[in-house]
């Protein structure tokens, strides 16, 4: 009963994960500041150059990117969980009806050595005086007994395996709400900073949003012209291999689509929803974020690299980009910014992988 009880538990858990993701709670904003006060604190604070504001800018998008890998992160985990509770659910539920069948078996069982007196007919058999009946009865009575044990037994492993499916069910259930808690945190996180960065931005003027604009690809001409002076492409010329030809090209269809966190397209796309969902047309699933993908797929030299691997940046691996060729990215930058062509040493790079090595 207690087992039953326990299947018919785990049952309605996982029913109940029609919703699997729960909305983010709302915090309050503290009171914003008297009018006077925030005059005073902007008469005393000492107004940012330009470039110190788009350092700032790029760092809250960068700690954003990082977040939005952990969010992406939880977000899979939090698919793989679900869809292996469902498979539990669908488990248990042909344990259960299993259980009830062999329950059935036995139950005929039971009745039918009431009607023959306590005896099985192959025992009534057993006692005539006839050696061929009597033959008869002891194979129908070593057979009614191996019948009993075989549906004994499969009774017990049964009811094992439906209270193992309902542990597993149990503890992936844990594993999910653990997973939500962490979307929810992250999700928190990549909101505070984006709305910092454009808080930012929306303070200076129009001119200034122009100028700032061209200071960020200044910065990244003047980094990709240090790699390509330090002689890094000087041995890359290699060709693609067909699923990165595949890969390159569904890239390149998504130039002009703006970034968004967390998005795996067909509208919009994060830089990792990007990459994976360009290599998962040409036939090669990967890992979600760029951090899974620099840990989980094959690393290579910078000099052996060819179109169709990513690249990976900054020190956290919270970035990527498709290298393309000819010293040039594929990427989604960040939000505000679209789907663009970068050089591939216009930022810091980590490393490189190739998803079909």
């Amino acid at each position: 009963m207690n087992r039953r009880h326990c299947a018919s538990a785990a049952i309605t858990l996982v029913c109940a994960l029609t919703v699997l993701i729960t909305p983010v709670q709302a915090f309050a904003e503290p009171a914003p500041p008297s009018p006077a006060d925030a005059k005073a604190t902007a008469s005393k604070a000492p107004k940012k150059s330009l470039e110190e504001v788009r350092k700032e800018i790029d760092d809250l998008y960068r700690k954003a990117g990082a977040a939005t890998d952990a969010y992406n992160l939880a977000e899979e985990k939090a698919e793989k969980q679900s869809g292996e509770i469902v498979k539990l659910a669908r488990s248990i539920v042909v344990g259960q009806s299993k259980i009830a069948e062999l329950k059935s078996q036995a139950g005929a069982q039971a009745r039918e050595q009431y009607r023959t007196g306590g005896l099985p007919p192959g025992a009534q058999l057993m006692l005539s005086d006839d050696p061929q009946l009597f033959l008869d009865g002891v194979n129908r009575v070593r057979e009614g007994q191996q019948a009993a044990q075989g549906v004994l037994g499969e009774l017990t492993r049964t009811q094992q395996d439906l209270e193992t499916y309902t542990e597993d069910a149990s503890t992936n259930w844990k594993k999910l709400e653990a997973n939500r808690v962490k979307q929810a945190k992250a999700k928190k996180k990549i909101n505070a900073q984006i709305a910092a960065a454009k808080k930012l931005e929306s303070r200076l003027k129009k001119e200034e949003r122009a100028r700032l604009l061209k200071m960020e690809q200044e910065a990244e001409y003047r980094q990709q012209t240090a790699w390509l002076s330090s002689g890094a492409l000087k041995d890359i010329n290699r060709e693609a291999s067909a699923r990165g030809k595949k890969a390159v090209a569904f890239a390149t269809e998504q130039i002009g689509k703006p970034y968004v966190w967390g998005a795996e397209g067909p509208k919009s796309y994060d830089c990792s929803g990007l990459t994976s969902q360009a290599w998962l047309a040409a036939g090669r699933p990967i890992p979600r974020t760029s951090q899974e993908q620099w840990r989980l797929l094959p690393h290579i030299a910078i000099k052996d690299m060819r179109p169709g691997d990513l690249i990976i940046y900054h020190s956290d691996a919270s970035h990527v980009g498709m290298y393309i060729g000819d010293g040039a990215i594929i990427h989604s930058p960040r939000p505000g910014r679209n789907v663009t062509l970068a050089g591939a040493g216009s930022m810091q790079i980590l490393g490189v992988v190739r998803p079909d090595k």
